[in-house]
């Protein structure tokens, strides 16, 4: 494709070269750069692009894009900002591929796989060809690719999207993390709805406060085309929204919606409600745990419905689905259950462990922290876990470059406040095996932070390691 056609939608301030020129690929990795290549100098956390001029022209770069000039004979395209130029220029070296296909994303603290995957699922219940992508991976037709990110690199995603056109793919639902909002990932994107699922504390390493948070998560919503903007009308931000933007489908328990629930009850295995959705009422029976399930499955339906899912199939389509990998998942029922959960959030936390308590004699909770992330919310998730659990096994999550034991002690602060009832165990495996060999009848055990993760991170090493594969082995014995 030629320099002139991949760069013609780009905000430029200056050309400085030809523009006639063949590009074979775009890279962002100077190691990776091959003859041909059109260079882009990201600015990033850890290294600068830019700084890297040299090596890319070396491996046979024919162009850079970048945000000042350089000392450098490439064709150089200066722009404002070289993360929304990738976006773009993957759009354009992709030829465009969302167009013609529904793209949903889903944005929120806690619940966007969930939502995701329930969409999914019930889109190719009505018999709708369609892709996910997420935390727990990309699926289209039978194919699976391993997740990387919550939502690809623009090169990536923009691969992916096409691949999934030329497949017949009509319809995309993808979780769009705040990160990959505020680095400009999803720039260029137009959406047929946009889901608002929910807003509290986390990855505040990054942000550095709520504030920063909240509006990166927002920006989505003001720099990109949105036709529905399906929103919690019970959480505080999505309120913010159906006030500010006309285009708002809500849905809730406590305020006024136009999707809610009424005649909840709660069974072992599953809730049962009528849900009432644009005015028409059918009786829903949920396989999932947790009150905040029953949100997640009103944003689901509700979006189906915009998309163009007969409500009737929609809500078939919801009492379908049997849960989502790592999402609260049962992984032992016997005398003792134990559950997995991915809930790594203060709210994530509280909202799990309140979902399990009403069926437990006893509830163990075991957690930890990521390392490098948010300092603050380990105080806290130790004071959640030390109302709501009867026991606590504090152990690692994911340490990286953090000293261990630094990370479980910030946590057992908080619990300290609390209780006595706890356990340090560095192991992730033996403190499960602690919960498992502690576990009498009637006690549940929910394993949280996780989720379907096949890894543990320490020191820059990710070795292969998994909670429900952990935790069928102890039981195995």
């Amino acid at each position: 494709m030629k320099l002139k056609s991949l760069i013609k939608n780009l905000k430029i301030k200056e050309i400085c070269g030809k523009t006639d020129l063949e590009i074979s690929e775009i890279k962002t990795d100077s190691n990776c750069v091959t003859k041909g290549s059109l260079f882009v100098c990201i600015n990033g956390k850890e290294a600068d692009g830019h700084k890297f001029i040299r090596q890319a022209e070396l491996y046979g770069a024919v162009a850079v894009v970048c945000e000042r000039k350089l000392d450098s004979a490439l064709t150089q395209i200066i722009v404002e900002d070289s993360r929304t130029a990738m976006a773009l220029l993957a759009k354009e070296y992709y030829c465009h591929a969302d167009k013609g296909m529904k793209i949903v994303g889903v944005i929120g603290t806690n619940g966007k796989t969930t939502t995701s995957y329930l969409i999914y699922k019930i889109l190719k219940n009505a018999g709708v060809e369609c892709g996910l992508i997420g935390t727990i991976g990309t699926f289209y037709g039978e194919k699976f690719i391993e997740p990387n990110l919550t939502t690809p690199d623009p090169l990536e995603l923009h691969r992916i999207l096409r691949e999934m056109k030329d497949f017949g793919v009509k319809v995309i639902v993808m979780e769009v993390s705040a990160h990959a909002i505020y680095l400009n990932k999803v720039a260029g994107l137009n959406f047929e709805v946009a889901v608002f699922t929910n807003f509290s504390q986390d990855h505040l390493d990054f942000f550095g406060n709520m504030e920063n948070y909240k509006s990166a998560k927002l920006d989505v919503f003001k720099n990109n085309k949105i036709k529905y903007i399906v929103t919690n009308n019970d959480d505080a931000v999505g309120r913010y929204l159906s006030e500010t933007y006309k285009n708002c489908v809500t849905y809730g328990l406590d305020n006024p919606s136009d999707t809610f629930a009424i005649e909840i009850k709660e069974k072992k295995d599953y809730y049962s409600f009528v849900i009432n959705l644009f005015d028409c009422i059918y009786d829903v029976n949920l396989y999932f745990k947790g009150l905040y399930n029953i949100y997640n499955a009103m944003a689901a339906v509700t979006t189906t419905s915009l998309l163009g899912v007969q409500v009737e199939e929609s809500v078939s389509g919801l009492s379908k689905v049997k849960g989502v990998d790592g999402r609260m998942e049962c992984v032992f029922s016997g005398d003792f259950s134990v559950y997995v959960d991915y809930a790594h959030t203060p709210d994530g936390l509280e909202k799990s462990l309140n979902a399990l308590s009403s069926h437990s004699d006893r509830l163990i909770c075991v957690f930890g922290c990521g390392g490098n992330r948010d300092v603050d919310k380990r105080y806290k998730m130790g004071v959640i876990s030390g109302k709501l659990a009867d026991f606590t096994v504090i152990t690692s999550d994911n340490p990286r470059f953090e000293e261990p034991m630094a990370i479980i002690r910030g946590i057992e602060e908080g619990i300290l406040t609390v209780t006595k009832k706890y356990v340090l165990i560095q192991d992730r495996v033996e403190g499960i095996r602690y919960a498992v060999q502690m576990a009498k009848p009637g006690d549940v055990i929910l394993v949280a932070g996780k989720g379907c993760e096949k890894y543990q991170e320490v020191l820059g090493i990710k070795s292969p390691y998994n909670d429900k594969d952990t935790i069928e082995e102890i039981l195995r014995g």
